[in-house]
């Protein structure tokens, strides 16, 4: 479980639930924020020492679903030294289907940190986005440096996930605490013995410029993009490194880059709290509710009993994992990503509590993306490299963490505490921070649609408030309504008022709101 793991669901991972010409090759520095405004260390380099990279052609060829192509992209590995080490980036396309005038690339990220974007765009984006979307753009995706095809970090063995999935992240007694910051400690570790080349290099300022790479080499003179949950990060740092090369960019989901680590980990768990109340409001409403007939308190107090008996004593599940207290946590949070998740999450606490956790552990494996075979993909390790990387640790001690655990509790009675330890991850990573929080104005860049769901359990409203107010030329568009995200999620609304700032770029009216 891993406050920040900020991901849009997928078709798959919806389903898995029940439930992302004329060529500009020009690369340098004009355009590019200062290290410092974009709060990393890396020195911004050339245009003429880029422009190798500005100047590749890339090859196609077809792959995966019908109809979609791939090739690999070349970006320096240390954009410090882009005269030295290289790495290859995974990138897709499915072409513009037409009628009407081609309107470029629309480059789609569904979030994570470590959501693989070229599956998102094979399996989603490239053939469920809108029709009218489809046939004006060229729909594009490359896996971020570190991530699913892109030289992916890679930190345990499927049998070690498994143990660290399954550790207690609300520790009673010193001997659990220490158990749980080995398990942290191992994580590093791994991650440091089997990635250690791309470890250092897989910050969001370095993603954002292998971007505009991609952006030259395809042709555009400006990047469009939609990027949802962690993407919206990515997006405006993108904005904030070139704002006279920014198009229309549609950010769903919004997170607050001005927020620090501790912060941002508490008004996630506060999200995750009103969305388990919405779900817990209309689960007492039905008879079947496993978490009773009373009121949604009474039910969120009932989950957190049950969890606190799983703690003590896992139930089974049919195989050699049996659910206990850290598994069904993550289960819960997995469903409440998506209304859409609410009946089967129903079905899956009414079988454990009957002593069968398969259903809840079915949830919580998809939250993780653990194949039946044990494997799983490398989204955790990816979000953990990519976080820690991006900003200092939220705690570097227990003792820290010991403190802030009963804000985070009166966040969220139920999520509380496991989340409050869950932020202590990164304080044993073996790569200094590169990053820092900071606000983005984006100064110079056209209007940017940012979007906030009103009880988004992942990104929480407010932060789409915060970052539309920060970027020059940020426009708020709000969806009144659950889950995470808001394109693409069924409001006629919203979706209406994204297609016609991505075809004319006209941005919604301000303060425009959808149900």
């Amino acid at each position: 479980m891993d406050p920040r793991r900020l991901l849009q669901p997928s078709a798959v991972a919806l389903a898995t639930l029940g439930l992302l010409v004329s060529g500009c090759t020009d690369g340098g520095a004009s355009s590019m924020a200062s290290a410092a405004a974009s709060g990393s260390s890396a020195s911004s380099p050339s245009a003429k020492e880029l422009q190798p990279y500005y100047g590749q052609r890339l090859s196609w060829r077809a792959c995966g679903v019908p109809g979609f192509e791939c090739a690999t992209l070349r970006a320096p590995l240390d954009y410090a030294d882009p005269g030295g080490e290289q790495i290859k980036l995974a990138v897709s396309r499915v072409k513009a289907t037409g009628p009407g005038k081609r309107l470029g690339s629309l480059l789609v990220n569904p979030g994570g940190p470590g959501g693989s974007a070229v599956g998102y765009l094979q399996q989603y984006a490239g053939i469920g986005y809108p029709a009218p979307v489809r046939a004006r753009y060229d729909m594009v995706a490359v896996d971020p440096r570190g991530v699913a095809r892109s030289e992916p970090v890679q930190c345990l063995t499927g049998p070690q996930m498994d143990a660290y999935t399954q550790v207690d992240q609300t520790p009673d007694d010193p001997r659990e605490t220490d158990r749980l910051t080995t398990a942290f400690k191992d994580f590093a570790a791994g991650c440091k013995t089997r990635s250690a080349r791309v470890l250092p290099h897989v910050s969001t300022v370095e993603t954002a410029r292998d971007m505009d790479i991609l952006r030259g080499v395809l042709g555009d003179r400006r990047l469009n993009y939609v990027g949802a949950s962690y993407g919206t990060f990515l997006g405006a740092t993108y904005a904030e490194l070139f704002p006279d090369r920014a198009g229309r960019l549609v950010l769903d989901g919004a997170m607050d880059p001005s927020l620090p680590t501790a912060e941002l980990n508490r008004d996630q768990t506060a999200g995750f709290e009103t969305a388990f109340r919405a779900f817990a409001a209309d689960c007492v409403a039905r008879p079947d509710c496993p978490l009773g007939t009373g009121t949604p308190a009474q039910a969120a107090t009932r989950l957190k009993t049950f969890f606190a008996e799983l703690d003590r004593r896992p139930v089974a599940t049919g195989e050699a994992r049996p659910l206990g207290e850290a598994l069904a946590t993550t289960g819960v949070l997995a469903a409440m990503y998506d209304e859409g998740a609410w009946p089967r999450l129903r079905d899956a606490l009414a079988q454990a509590m009957r002593g069968d956790g398969a259903a809840l552990l079915g949830l919580a494996d998809s939250y993780y993306e653990r194949d039946a075979d044990g494997s799983y993909s490398n989204l955790m390790y990816a979000n953990a490299a990519v976080n820690c990387l991006d900003q200092p640790p939220a705690y570097r001690t227990t003792e820290a963490v010991a403190k802030a655990a009963p804000s985070f509790e009166k966040a969220s009675p139920v999520f509380g505490k496991g989340l409050a330890w869950a932020s202590l991850s990164c304080a044993y990573w073996p790569v200094k921070a590169t990053g820092s929080p900071h606000r983005i104005t984006a100064e110079g860049a056209p209007p940017i649609v940012v979007v906030g769901t009103t009880r988004d359990p992942a990104t929480p409203y407010k932060w789409a408030r915060s970052l539309a107010s920060q970027l020059s030329s940020g426009t708020l568009l709000t969806y009144d309504g659950d889950g995470h995200t808001a394109y693409g999620r069924g409001s006629d609304c919203i979706d209406t008022a994204i297609n016609t700032y991505l075809l004319d770029g006209t941005a919604p009216t301000p303060g425009k709101r959808c149900t």
